[in-house]
């Protein structure tokens, strides 16, 4: 999902601070299986056509078992592309969406706390959770999963959650 096509969601008033997507560690890992089965069919047809029929013309069509690990490998990376998380001086955007676009949000008025959830591995590569706990909690986002740079993300939504208070407090 395109950064213009949340700019578009934005109020008047409201501009982005900082953007953030899941960590790229996900993508490959869950490209792997997808790698490694194009991998097999490679090695399949090397054999097939080296050592054991070397005459059978029909082998090539086993190229066409690369369509589907390609097909599986470029609709990730769009998927991976397209959901990004926003946070803006009014609230918390998550926009996902390869066919169809949807965005969450939560607002920072009603956000009570933020939970930052990271394992060891996440502390070294700098992926981790973020949970965002608001006042009504059946709505909005809970969930920033596997968010690259989760301790930065915190710190401007803490940030923008303090300024927005310094800023409504001074309008009453």
């Amino acid at each position: 999902m395109s950064i213009e096509y949340v700019r578009q969601q934005l109020g008047d008033a409201e501009r982005i601070l900082y953007t953030e997507r899941h960590h790229w560690v996900f993508f490959v890992a869950e490209m792997v299986k997808w790698i490694l089965f194009a991998a097999a069919v490679l090695a399949l047809i090397i054999l097939l056509r080296v050592w054991w029929l070397p005459d059978a013309g029909w082998v090539w069509w086993l190229l066409l078992v690369f369509i589907v690990p390609a097909a599986r490998i470029t609709w990730g990376f769009l998927s991976w592309r397209m959901n990004v998380y926003v946070l803006t001086n009014r609230r918390v955007i998550e926009a996902t969406g390869v066919l169809s676009k949807r965005v969450a949000d939560s607002s920072l008025e009603k956000l009570t706390d933020i939970v930052l959830r990271q394992s060891v591995l996440g502390r070294m590569l700098h992926y981790g959770d973020i949970v965002v706990l608001t006042a009504s909690s059946g709505a909005g986002i809970s969930n920033l999963k596997q968010i690259r740079q989760p301790m930065e993300f915190k710190t401007e939504m803490a940030n923008a959650k303090e300024a927005l208070e310094r800023e409504m407090g001074a309008s009453d």
